[in-house]
Formats: C-alpha cells, structure tokens, sequence
C-alpha cells in the first residue's frame, strides 16, 4: 500500500520545480566579445546639458501633427471669414441684410466642403429665459434651413439657442439689444 505524502511536502516539491525551471543557464559574454561597437554620433544626436531627450518622432505623430496644425488653420480661417446675422426683436425671421449675409456664409461653405458648422442662436435681454430660448432656437433654424437651401448639406450643421445668456455687448438700450439679437456660425472642430 501507497503511504500518503503530506501536501505541504508535495506544494513544496512543486515551488521547488518552479523556481528551477525559471532560471536558464546565463552566458557570461567576456569584455569585447560578441559587441558591436556603438555607432558615433554627431552632436544632433546627443541630447542638451540639462535636458531630457524626447521621444523621437515618427511620419505617424509628424503627418499627424501637421494635418492637425493644417485643420486647426483652416478652422481659423473658416471662422474669420462666416459673419453673424441679426434679428428684429420678437422675431426669427430674415431680413434682405440676413439673406445676403447667409448667401455669403453658403458660398465659402461650399468651397471649405469638410468643416462643420454649429449655428448660435442668440436673444436680448427682454422676454423669460424660457421664450428666448425658444426664440433662439428658431432664429437657429431659420438660418440652418436658408444654408440648405443654398446647398449645404444639413449633416455639416448643428443649432444651439443661448437664449439671453451669452449676450454680445452688455447694455439695456436699443443699440446693445440690437447686437444681441443674433446667431452666430461656429467653426466645429473634431
């Protein structure tokens, strides 16, 4: 009959094959043996007194870099060029003055085919936070529904209402309520 090894004896037998089988047999090299020497390298190579050497770059990070340098520019100037509109009060509707200046802000989208754009729609001071949203919104809407009209494509813009809470110019007369009544067009970048 088998007489019973104790497993404390069995676990240790096995943390015993485990750590022996782990270690390999290492080779010690001898000085000059088997080394390549290291390349010199000139002076751009080396990193600064006091500085860390980066990372170097790869096409991947540089392409990168560069498209989003290039994106980046394109939205600025895709901005500086669409010009807000403005509104009667208590009103979504478009002036001639508006039509003119979405016309505008249609023909430089359909040159610059790949950005977004997100139309703001703004209100004066007067009037609930909840009606001027509402107003906001459909003075948004307005101008969204006039670009595709002109040929922009409807998945190229979103609308946001502000209502009274990004006001352009702080004031409570005519001349102040008149720049606030606005939607604004918004380079979207990704």
């Amino acid at each position: 009959m088998l007489k019973r090894i104790p497993f404390y004896t069995v676990a240790l037998i096995l943390v015993a094959l485990f750590l022996t089988a782990g270690c390999a047999k290492k080779d010690i090299v001898k000085k000059d043996e088997g080394i390549a020497p290291a390349p010199v390298t000139g002076k751009a190579d080396q990193p600064m007194a006091g500085k860390t050497p980066s990372k170097p770059a790869t096409v991947d990070t540089v392409h990168s870099s560069a498209q989003q340098e290039q994106m980046a520019s394109s939205a600025a100037q895709l901005q500086s060029v669409l010009n807000s509109i403005y509104f009667d009060f208590d009103s979504s509707g478009l002036s001639d003055a508006a039509r003119s200046t979405l016309a505008g802000n249609a023909a430089t989208l359909m040159k610059e085919t790949s950005e977004k754009i997100r139309i703001e729609g703004n209100c004066d001071e007067r009037g609930s936070a909840e009606y001027n949203l509402a107003l906001g919104e459909r003075r948004a809407k307005a101008a969204q529904q006039y670009l595709i009209t002109m040929g922009v494509k409807p998945d190229r813009i979103s609308i946001v209402s502000y209502g009274k809470e990004k006001p352009a110019v702080q004031g409570s007369d005519e001349a102040a309520w008149a720049k606030n009544r606005r939607d604004e067009f918004v380079v979207v970048t990704q």
